[in-house]
């Protein structure tokens, strides 16, 4: 690509040392819910396919919660709407807190992943939609199905084969990850709301705007802000907007920057409070109670893999989603000439965008809100998620293995030189990663 590049504008360039502790933190802990993740996926396929598969259907179908409410809920409905609501508000905190106060408040920096991103959604909707275009108009309601990436599962994945990434590769990942899900809420608001009720929605305001006064005026206390998010939760699930949705409007309501005397901003506050309880509870239940899926046995499978909706699913995941992360990143490299930071390749690059395809949580999710719970489409989509999941993982560890040593060298470099500070000398500083944003 030349030298004509500005000065410094490299992609995936080095992030601040502060950054990279963050990161680093949020790594562990969606490492962690990863693996509780897998665990809960596979009790439920297990379970779903064992004598007490009845058992397994009749937790799913378990009905709790007040009438009057409109929350007598089955407990999978619970974990979609409630559990994912807890997911997602740390989603918008862990957004807010990057654009606002974060590294990618620089638009450079910031330009990369969100292209990417977009890249990721509109590619495998492609390929899904090329598949089921003679399928019929049901078939269609899938097409956001392959849009997400699973954080935890992804980046869980890459702790494994990737623990010698650079720094700036993982935070690529997890930003990216990040605004796949944003993009998915908001596609589940606009294309999976049937019946809305602007009663409820409007009223739903109230609350939100009253919880957004007090985190403004750095209000943490909880019998004070949890009523508020509790009916702000409930009036947008009353409304027919599905109820992540206030997860995220919570999330984004929290501000980020720090103010004089405070030691962290009050969204990483809040992040550092929930991320563990997503990590570690929301997300592992709802994969416990949304991944188990009947085969039928070999002839049951083949059955779920050969159907036009399935197929479209996993090429979504494998294909659609390596050629839409890498050929956006390729193409924002080209054409603002920037070149890659250090020691990077393009295949390193190739390994994350084929990662990104493990679409496990939000696929699920999405894939009930497209055909219903219960539904024979509904298990085809599972099938097709895991397998189209798994695809992706497999892949991406072949081409990620393969530049282990590459990574290994790297990772070397960055923790050779140590400053005065006790810093790596490879990081950026602060005070210039905050007079480039």
């Amino acid at each position: 690509m030349g030298n004509t590049s500005p000065p410094g504008w490299r992609l995936f360039r080095r992030t601040s040392w502060n950054e990279w502790r963050q990161v680093a933190d949020i790594l562990r802990q969606e490492t962690v819910g990863g693996v509780l993740l897998l665990i809960g996926a596979v009790i439920a396929l297990v379970w779903a396919n064992s004598p007490w598969s009845e058992a397994y259907t009749s937790l799913r179908e378990f009905t709790i919660g007040p009438h009057a409410l409109h929350l007598d809920l089955t407990m999978s409905e619970w974990a979609a709407d409630g559990l994912l609501a807890i997911f997602f508000f740390v989603v918008g905190l862990e957004l807010k807190r990057e654009f606002v106060a974060g590294d990618l408040r620089d638009p450079r920096r910031a330009a990369v992943p969100v292209i990417a991103a977009v890249g990721g959604v509109v590619m495998p909707a492609a390929f899904y939609i090329a598949i089921n275009a003679t399928s019929g108009g049901e078939a269609l309601r899938g097409w956001a199905i392959p849009t997400a990436t699973d954080i935890a599962f992804a980046v869980a994945v890459l702790a494994v084969i990737g623990r010698f990434l650079p720094s700036a590769l993982r935070m690529f990942l997890l930003t990216l990850a990040v605004v796949d899900d944003l993009i998915a809420i908001l596609i589940i608001a606009v294309f999976y709301t049937d019946d809305l009720e602007t009663v409820p929605l409007l009223a739903a305001v109230v609350p939100l705007a009253l919880f957004t006064l007090l985190v403004q005026r750095r209000v943490r206390s909880w019998w004070l802000l949890m009523p508020l998010a509790l009916a702000t939760w409930a009036l947008v699930h009353a409304s027919g907007v599905h109820a992540t949705v206030a997860g995220v409007l919570l999330g984004f309501a929290v501000p980020a920057l720090r103010r004089q005397g405070e030691a962290h901003g009050l969204a990483e506050h809040f992040e550092h409070r929930w991320r563990p309880v997503s990590a570690g509870v929301a997300v592992p239940i709802f994969a416990l109670l949304a991944a188990g899926v009947t085969f039928g046995g070999l002839e049951g499978l083949a059955t779920s893999l050969t159907d036009r909706v399935a197929l479209g699913i996993m090429a979504g995941l494998v294909l659609g989603k390596a050629v839409g992360i890498f050929g956006a990143t390729y193409l924002t490299g080209r054409f603002t000439k920037a070149q890659l930071d250090g020691d990077l390749a393009w295949i390193d690059v190739l390994g994350l965008a084929v990662l990104g395809g493990i679409g496990f949580t939000v696929s699920l999710l999405v894939g009930d809100l497209a055909f219903g719970a219960g539904s024979e489409r509904e298990e085809h989509v599972k099938v097709a998620v895991l397998t189209g999941s798994l695809m992706a993982a497999l892949i991406a560890t072949v081409i990620l293995r393969f530049r282990n040593r590459a990574y290994r060298r790297i990772h070397e470099i960055e923790t050779a030189d140590v400053n005065q500070d006790g810093i790596p000398d490879v990081f950026e500083s602060d005070d210039d990663s905050a007079g480039r944003g």
